[in-house]
């Protein structure tokens, strides 16, 4: 079947299996039929309070159960969600909602004071007292039909924001098409199934929560919520894993890490896992066997890709008889069907995996297909500087992004993300990837993460990392492996990596560090 809009996802499940759930938090569970009527009566008030076709409805607020109802509600009235980091400074959220200028923002009590802090011209709604008053709301179902009629699988669904190097935050817009696409071939190709328990790590406000929350729709799988601070808890987080019998974990690298750092398989292992899928950073080898070793039948895949390709692109399952060693790079691996990956040099040529294998070229890693975001909301000077017409492409027109990675080819053809443009710095004469040192330096006995930053100022790599380690031994160890151009001129020891709202180590909060010392 073909479908143009998530709501037919939900739609298909609460005809097939109305009374299963569908949702689920530490407070309450939701079935497909009790979440499909609630959203149609959420869409029904959001519709009248003001909500067109194409426009945005806000969140401001933590996931949870009634979070969904009202983000289908914004669905059903023909706009987009788009859910705001409530850990974020106000200033920073309020140029959020500047950008956005909803016409509804949903907040919920613990947070309702610093939403009302946040100026802007819609109307302001407490989650509790909306999910009450649709008690005593029917669904227009003309009104909806009507809204459904004028919709194309083009409309935006959500508008995720992630930092912009101006200080102000880019809304990526991502329609219905995009995200049906990926999700069909996600599921397919990992065998996803109404039987499991998709357990969401991720904030709503972070591309990841996409996997899950689409793929329990579109297989009529249920998605356990975990709250955000069982993140900071790790045996109330493994007894909430165990307790709902977790199946299927697609997590943020950093979430993945808190686990195996603190120990937390130790204590108690959810041996319902079957399947672990991991993004948005390299996964550090050695955390990754702390899993392998507790969960060694669970089959473990690496997903790359930005938000704007609409959550990955490439999927590399990794062998479960293979030994990592702790310098192994885990590649990206390969294309998910119907979108295309390639390279391209500085002179917007291509670099084929064929040269590439053979003599370890790099290039900028390009997508293009279907899976391609709508663009940045509201901003079409940073929308042309990143989606482009294909180079390749001379005959008519193909649209591809950006990515700012670099990237190249191993001998089987897998692709090897390499670093980001950014991280890929010239010193001392030498071209050098911040992430060879820190691969190296989190290989050592006693470091548990690293990360490396560079002061062009100055001319100095700076390197940080967490674990037990004594810094002066981490140093001279690193002398015996590293080139002396590579080598760190500071080391500093941390307790935690500081991590941005997406959970990924935050360098800008390194630099701010390292100015301090």
């Amino acid at each position: 079947m073909y479908y143009t809009n998530v709501l037919e996802l939900l739609e298909k499940e609460a005809a097939r299996r109305g009374d299963s759930p569908a949702f689920g938090d530490p407070v309450q569970d939701i079935s497909f039929g009790e979440l499909l009527l609630a959203a149609k009566k959420a869409g029904t008030r959001l519709a009248g309070l003001g909500v067109l076709p194409r426009k945005p409805v806000a969140f401001y607020m933590e996931k949870s159960v009634p979070a969904v109802c009202a983000m289908f509600g914004a669905v059903y009235a023909g706009g987009f969600y788009s859910f705001i980091d409530v850990r974020q400074p106000v200033a920073r959220a309020q140029k959020t909602v500047d950008v956005l200028a909803p016409a509804v923002m949903i907040t919920d009590r613990s947070e309702y004071e610093k939403a009302k802090s946040l100026s802007f011209t819609g109307r302001l709604i407490c989650v509790e007292d909306f999910m009450q008053e649709l008690e005593e709301t029917q669904p227009d179902e003309a009104m909806l039909s009507k809204i459904r009629a004028q919709a194309t699988d083009l409309d935006p669904l959500y508008v995720n924001f992630t930092s912009g190097s101006t200080g102000t935050p880019k809304g990526v817009a991502v329609g219905h098409r995009s995200v049906l696409d990926f999700i069909t071939y996600l599921t397919q190709i990992f065998g996803i199934r109404e039987s499991d328990v998709l357990a969401n790590q991720a904030p709503f406000d972070f591309d990841v929560s996409v996997k899950d929350i689409y793929s329990g729709l579109m297989t009529g799988a249920k998605v356990q919520i975990i709250p955000r601070e069982y993140f900071s808890a790790p045996t109330t987080l493994m007894d909430y894993l165990c307790e709902k019998k977790a199946s299927v974990l697609i997590w943020a690298v950093s979430a993945m890490c808190f686990v195996s750092i603190m120990n937390a398989l130790d204590y108690k292992t959810p041996e319902t896992v079957r399947l672990v899928m991991f993004s948005g950073e390299v996964m550090p080898v050695k955390q990754l066997n702390k899993w392998k070793q507790y969960l060694p039948d669970a089959v473990y895949v690496n997903l790359y890709g930005p938000t704007e390709i609409t959550c990955n692109c490439t999927y590399y399952v990794l062998d479960g008889k293979k030994e990592y060693a702790l310098t192994d790079i885990i590649p990206a691996g390969r294309a998910f069907p119907n979108e295309k990956v390639f390279l391209l040099d500085e002179e917007n040529h291509e670099v084929t995996k064929e040269e590439s294998a053979a003599n370890g070229t790099e290039g900028e890693i390009c997508v293009a297909g279907t899976c391609l975001a709508l663009g940045y909301y509201k901003d079409p000077l940073r929308t042309e500087q990143v989606f482009l017409p294909n180079p390749l492409q001379k005959d008519y027109p193909e649209m591809m992004y950006r990515t700012g990675d670099i990237g190249r080819y191993d001998a089987d053809g897998n692709l090897i993300y390499v670093s980001r443009k950014d991280f890929q710095i010239k010193h001392l004469g030498h071209r050098i990837e911040l992430g060879e040192i820190e691969a190296d330096t989190m290989a050592r006995d006693g470091v548990s993460r690293a990360c490396c930053i560079y002061d062009s100022d100055r001319k100095k790599l700076i390197l940080f990392y967490t674990g037990e380690r004594d810094r002066k031994e981490l140093e001279e160890e690193l002398h015996g492996i590293l080139p002396p151009f590579m080598l760190p001129n500071k080391v500093i020891a941390l307790e935690e990596m500081p991590l941005n709202k997406n959970g990924k180590i935050d360098r800008h909060a390194l630099e701010d560090i390292y100015r301090a010392k």
